[in-house]
Parts: C-alpha cells; structure tokens; sequence
C-alpha cells in the first residue's frame, strides 16, 4: 500500500523505469489448472517479456543496410557523368570517338562495379549476420 501511493505522486515515467522488481500477475482458474502453463491457480507466476536485444539487432541491420545502399545512387550519378562527358568530348572532337567510348565503357564498368559492390554488401549486412 505504501508503495503504490508513493507511486501515484510521482510522474509515470519516472514509476515505471525506476522500479525494477518483476511485475507478478495473479492466475485465476477456476478448474485450478491454467491450460497454457499448468501453473496451480493463484500462484503468482512472473510476466515474461521479449528481449529488446533482437529488436535492436534487427533494427541495426536494417540501418546498416540502408546506409551501404546509399552507394547504389552513386554509381548511377557516376554513370551519368561519364557519358554526360562523352557527349562532351565527342562534341567537340569527333574525331576521337572510338577512344572517347573506350574510355566511357571503362568509366562505366568502374562506376558500376563500386554499385554492385554496394549492393553485395547490403545484402551480406541483412542476410549474412
């Protein structure tokens, strides 16, 4: 009883995170037998929660794998600059177009190549860990 007038003075949250006790739920049977834990009625039995650990682990992953995608929208910003530039370059020297495209189809592989790499590693933080 004096616990739980001291209770309702103060704020709720500042209740609920400072009382670490386990909070105990009676069992009311009236057969005597709870069907899902076979607990005898009234005996008080703890109130079992999830643990908060995987949550954060799932969350983290998904953080995680948000953030190596980012890598993703880069690739394709650079495959754009790359032949953005070799309209540029064709241009204004058309004369150098067979080793301007050579240059642009290396630019490109590069640029694609960091994009999937990205994406590999997104995938590994999601489903490898």
């Amino acid at each position: 009883v004096r616990r739980s007038s001291r209770v309702l003075c103060q704020p709720l949250s500042a209740s609920v995170l400072s009382s670490p006790e386990v909070r105990i739920e009676q069992v009311t049977d009236p057969a005597g037998l709870c069907p899902l834990c076979k607990a005898q009625a009234g005996t008080p039995r703890a109130i079992q929660t999830s643990s908060a650990h995987r949550d954060i682990d799932t969350a983290a992953k998904f953080i995680g794998a948000g953030a190596a995608t980012v890598g993703v929208a880069g690739s394709g910003a650079g495959i754009g600059t790359v032949f953005g530039s070799l309209i540029i370059g064709y241009a204004r020297n058309p004369s150098l177009k067979q080793q301007l495209f050579s240059y642009a189809i290396l630019g490109f592989a590069l640029s694609e190549a960091m994009g999937l790499f990205c994406l590999m590693v997104a995938f590994l933080i999601l489903f490898a860990m």
